[in-house]
């Protein structure tokens, strides 16, 4: 029997680092808020069952997002941080979700993943035992800095890849995996973190350099050069 697909993107934060009232999953990108193309890059594959975003009680901005009255798209408390959001849908899933299913987490603010790459990390992790994420392998050199801006050692680059979203793994496995890691007092930053802490290994699935997350001003015009040259490219 064919495990069914689940998406959640976590979509409470404020992104305080963009220094803007207004939180970056909505700043404005092409006309479009960001958290749009994140949403449609998702509704447009055939695998993925429904979307499932946890929003701030506070959120006066999504009423006035294309999908916010979406059937396939259903809205969540979200929590204090990331990792609570996550929870708070898996738990709305329980009585819907097989604990086999596959569940895909991917950042509100990361609005160039492309469905080259989201196809790629559906089918390499189809049958694998845990699951994995997309993600860049690290080309730049890495210096490890002190308190006060210091560089304390470099770190060697071969083996270190930067970590991206979707992150896809099986419904139990993610569900158990984050409420052991909040229960011993790790707020972990993605669903990978607590695999980890689990003591499972997940698999890096390499992706476009350009699925970046918006995070700083600049990203905005890094991002619609992007988003322009795919659509150039289909």
């Amino acid at each position: 029997m064919m495990s069914s697909h689940w998406a959640i993107v976590p979509a409470a934060g404020v992104g305080r680092r963009m220094g803007s009232a207004v939180p970056k999953q909505y700043l404005d990108l092409g006309g479009r808020p960001v958290i749009e193309y994140a949403l449609e890059s998702l509704l447009n594959h055939p695998e993925i069952k429904e979307v499932l975003v946890p929003l701030s009680e506070s959120d006066e901005w999504w009423s006035e997002t294309a999908f916010a009255t979406d059937p396939r798209i259903r809205r969540v408390s979200g929590g204090r941080e990331r990792c609570d959001s996550v929870l708070n849908a898996l738990r709305m899933l329980a009585d819907e979700a097989d604990p086999d299913d596959w569940v895909l987490v991917h950042d509100a603010a990361r609005p160039c993943l492309r469905s080259f790459d989201l196809d790629k990390l559906i089918n390499t992790l189809r049958n694998h035992p845990v699951g994995g994420l997309l993600a860049v392998p690290l080309h730049d050199t890495v210096k490890r800095a002190n308190e006060s801006g210091g560089v304390l050692e470099t770190l060697p680059g071969e083996s270190l890849w930067r970590a991206y979203t979707p992150q896809m793994f099986r419904y139990s496995t993610l569900c158990s995996s984050l409420e052991d890691a909040l229960a011993a007092g790790k707020r972990v930053t993605d669903e990978a973190s607590a695999i980890e802490l689990s003591g499972l290994s997940p698999l890096l699935v390499e992706g476009a350099a350009d699925n970046i997350k918006i995070t700083r001003p600049e990203d905005l015009q890094l991002a619609a050069f992007y988003l322009a040259g795919q659509y150039f490219c289909v």
